[in-house]
């Protein structure tokens, strides 16, 4: 039997608009289903953390667009003098912010992007009167002239990030990101769940998204994560991931030589305009090709051979660069466990040998000091 609360049905109630519709709250013991619900939400928390640091996590900072694009905004906050570094995944990882700054004498800003091409955001710090100083591109050969952009939102997320988005991303470094192992992309649960060993449909290929390889600190402070060193499962896992790309047959867009040369200029003309609007406001602009090796060296001599692609960047642009294989400090047996990125130690060593050149041959310290003041 209904009580009064009940919504009588449209039927019961000929030619009389619904009444909102009113629910009876059921006595129940509500203190108890709360603490009984809590208790039960900290077991499955602390499950959930005790497994991903079973699995060698532990707590850093998350490479979120709301950090990069706090990174970005002391660019528009009076530090647009300083030394910027972007790129894609290569000058996070490999240069260390510590070490830079020791030698230099002060902390470059880290705007590189896993996975994302540097020209996003090199376009948007043309446009950016505001930056005046000294900008370091990295160039992942089959990142950059290939215009791949994993991360390509993060520039426009930069420009609308709203009030209650910085407040969001400040509470989780205050309060999640320090303490809590599990909250990174590659824990999260539909990551989890996606990589399961489901049925594969047909004709469909299986492809497994790249897996945790960074950690990171303030300032986005950034370095392989110690599994992939000294995991040799995962090690062989990160490479596997990487072979997909190897293995596959090229995308639509670059299927034909022809095809894939007309990608390759388009990218380099986007580098011209960019490098021409910075260096005629006084910015000092070069390219740097990080180390790879293995398979991953390989793949990019073969399908984004220098003479096509790094020697008319340089050419084209005007701008100065420094690649590896040109420099025996550089071109050294660097350890590189999934042969894209440098292990921890010789991420420092590496960091050290490039500001060496860098101070040498192209930002003599005194010059850019002149400059600042």
């Amino acid at each position: 039997m209904r009580g009064d609360y009940a919504r009588e049905t449209a039927a019961e109630r000929p030619g009389i608009a619904q009444p909102v519709p009113v629910r009876e709250v059921p006595a129940l013991a509500w203190r108890p289903i709360f603490l009984v619900s809590l208790l039960l939400f900290l077991v499955l928390l602390g499950a959930w953390e005790a497994y991903w640091r079973a699995f060698g996590a532990t707590p850093g900072y998350y490479n979120s667009d709301g950090e990069w694009a706090q990174q970005r905004r002391r660019i528009d906050a009076g530090e647009g003098n300083k030394t910027v570094l972007i790129g894609a995944s290569r000058m996070l990882f490999d240069l260390r912010l510590d070490v830079w700054q020791k030698a230099a004498g002060e902390r470059p800003i880290q705007l590189a992007i896993e996975g994302t091409s540097a020209l996003p955001v090199l376009e948007d710090l043309a446009a950016d009167p505001n930056f005046t100083g000294h900008l370091l591109v990295g160039v992942a050969s089959d990142v950059l002239f290939a215009g791949f952009a994993y991360r390509g939102d993060v520039v426009p997320y930069y420009h609308k990030q709203s009030p209650s988005q910085r407040v969001g991303n400040r509470l989780s470094r205050w309060l999640i990101e320090p303490y809590f192992a599990f909250f990174d992309f590659d824990f999260a649960l539909a990551a989890v769940l996606k990589r399961q060993g489901w049925p594969a449909r047909a004709r469909m290929p299986v492809i497994h998204d790249v897996r945790k390889l960074l950690e990171q600190g303030p300032d986005r402070d950034t370095h392989m994560w110690s599994k992939v060193e000294t995991d040799p499962q995962y090690r062989e896992l990160a490479r596997a991931i990487w072979a997909q790309r190897f293995d596959a047959p090229p995308p639509p867009n670059m299927d034909t030589p022809e095809k894939l040369q007309k990608v390759i200029d388009t990218q380099i003309e986007r580098a011209v305009a960019a490098v021409t609007k910075l260096r005629a406001r006084g910015v000092k602009v070069l390219f740097v090709r990080p180390p790879t090796g293995g398979r991953y060296l390989e793949f990019d001599n073969k399908v984004f051979p220098r003479e096509k692609t790094w020697d008319v960047l340089l050419a084209k642009t005007g701008a100065p660069g420094i690649h590896f294989q040109d420099y025996p400090e550089l071109h050294r047996n660097w350890d590189l466990p999934e042969w894209s990125h440098l292990s921890l130690a010789d991420s420092g060593h590496y960091t050290t040998a490039l500001y060496t050149i860098i101070e040498r041959d192209f930002w003599p310290k005194d010059d850019k000091h002149a400059a600042a003041r």
